[in-house]
């Protein structure tokens, strides 16, 4: 048996450890020369007492560190130029995002501005950043993005509108996973980012033509770790086993999408984001039942096997185990009280079609797609999730 040509890339050097994040200074002071540190996160970390712990690590195995503290979700480009632009006076050597996937987006961008005369604007797109960056950590406070462990920055471009920048230079040198750091993220962005996690697992699976054998293992244990300890996460936002289960599970899943990509789920999320200001999870999680059944045309073999990796019961062809699949998802996102249906988050049935169009800007997902979507298709399942 022959196999296609394929390519797989990630971070080179990530530590597990529950309280790491107490330890961050000794950690990167063994890894890198560089001592004049940026902390890239956002005031709700600062407030809830997380950051005040790493920060004092860092001073203490000997980094001067300077605080940006001004992320917000969907960053917009001014935050990210701004941050650089801070960032070059103080002559910054190492870059640190620690938080969610948007204080981990600016923070991979910002690595490369610093050192970079290329403009922000000419980096959108795959493989267009020029030259190198900073040395690179990143610590997550969610376990969704995956954005430690991607070669992706996503940054609001416009009043409604995303982009992408998809380029080597962007992933970490090292990536710290803390579990306790997540143990504070409300129920409701638990059961979000999870399933966010898990559609990145799913979608890399069925991705069109970068699938691969590597992706594909990550991608099912991503899956298998992810369902079997979303609904506990959720329920219990303590749980020490759990937490720490769904951020390796999260990062395995961010693993296998930056080389198998996602495709029409988050590419019909993201007009949900840019016009009505939704988390990215929450969108995920509203478009995935339409998007599931819509691709099981085509996808069903696939779905079937994840379902045996997720142990869903019941036996039956590749037909039944596909259905199975997608109902079980259904349920395991009903059980983790993440909304359901557009209209539960204010989405005007008006907006529907303007949604469809924008939809269609989002050719680089789109083409992942294990099934061919026209506007009108993206229409009806807007209407589907409405």
């Amino acid at each position: 048996m022959t196999s296609n040509a394929f390519g797989f890339t990630t971070v080179a050097d990530i530590f597990v450890e529950w309280g790491g994040s107490k330890q961050l200074g000794a950690l990167l002071a063994s890894r890198f020369d560089a001592r004049r540190a940026l902390l890239i996160t956002d005031r709700g970390l600062i407030d809830a007492g997380l950051i005040a712990p790493v920060e004092k690590s860092l001073v203490a195995a000997g980094f001067n560190v300077t605080l940006f503290d001004q992320v917000v979700a969907d960053p917009p480009e001014a935050i990210v130029l701004g941050c650089a632009d801070m960032a070059k006076t103080k002559q910054i050597d190492i870059v640190i995002g620690l938080g969610g996937g948007s204080s981990l987006d600016i923070a991979k961008l910002v690595a490369v501005l610093i050192t970079n005369e290329q403009p922000l604007t000419e980096m959108y797109g795959i493989g267009n950043v020029k030259g190198n960056r900073l040395p690179l950590a990143l610590v997550p406070t969610t376990a969704g993005t995956g954005s430690e462990v991607t070669n992706i920055s996503i940054i609001t471009t416009g009043e409604t509108t995303k982009m992408g920048v998809v380029s080597r230079q962007l992933y970490g040198d090292f990536v710290l996973l803390d579990a306790e750091l997540t143990v504070g993220l409300p129920q409701i962005h638990t059961a979000a980012t999870g399933i966010d996690a898990m559609v990145h697992a799913i979608e890399a699976y069925t991705s069109k033509f970068k699938k691969n054998p590597l992706s594909d293992a990550l991608a099912r244990e991503a899956l298998r770790l992810l369902s079997d300890n979303l609904i506990a996460a959720c329920k219990d936002g303590t749980n020490r086993a759990a937490r720490e289960k769904m951020l390796l599970g999260a990062m395995l899943a961010g693993q296998a999408f930056a080389n198998s990509p996602v495709a029409a789920v988050h590419a019909l999320a993201y007009p949900l984001g840019g016009h009505y200001h939704l988390p990215h999870g929450l969108t995920n999680a509203l478009m995935l039942g339409p998007v599931l059944r819509y691709n099981a045309k085509v996808a069903a073999p696939l779905y079937a096997e994840l379902a045996d990796v997720m142990a869903v019961p019941g036996t039956g062809n590749v037909t039944a185990r596909s259905d199975a699949f997608v109902a079980h998802m259904l349920t395991l996102m009903d059980e983790s009280g993440a909304p359901r249906r557009l209209r539960d988050v204010n989405v005007t049935d008006n907006s529907l079609s303007m949604l469809a169009k924008d939809a269609m800007k989002q050719s680089r997902l789109l083409v992942n797609n294990p099934v061919e979507i026209t506007e009108e298709d993206a229409l009806a399942l807007y209407r589907e999730a409405f």
